[in-house]
């Protein structure tokens, strides 16, 4: 019996799972990415939300509060901080003892 027809659909097979893996790692990758840039522009507003509402409100702010809230990458931290910059009446006053 002849079974070469088979060996030539095995190979089939076996190319297109190799094209799908490589479609898959690259479509992975890409969601990946995407998902990070999103979430570092949404770290972003929220950062310069902050510093805006003190910025419009005039309260000084000075360089060791700028960094705290530049270099904070929570963004539940960040939100908590920028409704309290609303009402605070200095920039430290943004800060709790909960975020330390």
């Amino acid at each position: 019996m002849d079974l070469s027809f088979y060996a030539f659909i095995s190979e089939e097979i076996r190319k297109e799972g190799c094209v799908d893996g490589r479609l898959g790692s690259y479509l992975g990758a890409y969601l990946e990415g995407y998902l990070e840039g999103y979430l570092e522009g949404r770290i972003q507003a929220a950062t310069e939300g902050v510093l805006i509402v003190l910025d419009a409100r005039g309260i000084p702010v000075p360089d060791h509060v700028r960094q705290r809230v530049t270099h904070t990458t929570d963004l539940d931290r960040l939100r908590r901080w920028h409704y309290r910059a609303v009402t605070v009446s200095s920039a430290e006053d943004i800060f709790t003892t909960e975020d330390e």
